[in-house]
């Protein structure tokens, strides 16, 4: 799980850096994804460990990141749309993207972790 994790966090900060980039370094904002990348990154190489309980508590820390990540996320979209003002289509498309990584990502972590359980109390 914790290459999926690097694989994740890769994609995020890809996400942040074209999200920045893209609209012309203007909107800082645009790095949370990067940033939500890099500690799902660090977390994963704390992760990689032939400690088992090393590894189940920097998983669940990045389950738990992510999981705060795509609350956050959801609100801010559900904010973005009941606003009198029109959305940001950069913005919302980064947004949208962000929320769909980090939904894939806690998915595949709970299913991991349901199997993991299943596979010890065989």
């Amino acid at each position: 799980m914790a290459k999926v994790t690097l694989a994740f966090a890769a994609l995020l900060m890809a996400l942040g850096l074209v999200g920045y980039l893209g609209t012309g370094s203007q909107h800082p904002t645009a790095l949370i994804p990067l940033w939500i990348g890099l500690l799902l990154g660090i977390f994963g190489v704390l992760a990689i460990s032939p400690s088992e309980n090393r590894r189940k508590i920097f998983m669940h820390i990045n389950v738990t990141i992510g999981s705060l990540g795509l609350l956050a996320t959801i609100v801010e979209i559900v904010r973005t749309l009941v606003s009198s003002k029109p959305p940001d289509t950069a913005a919302m498309a980064s947004k949208l993207s962000l929320a769909a990584l980090l939904l894939a990502y806690v998915a595949v972590c709970v299913r991991s972790f349901i199997s993991a359980r299943r596979g010890r109390a065989i």
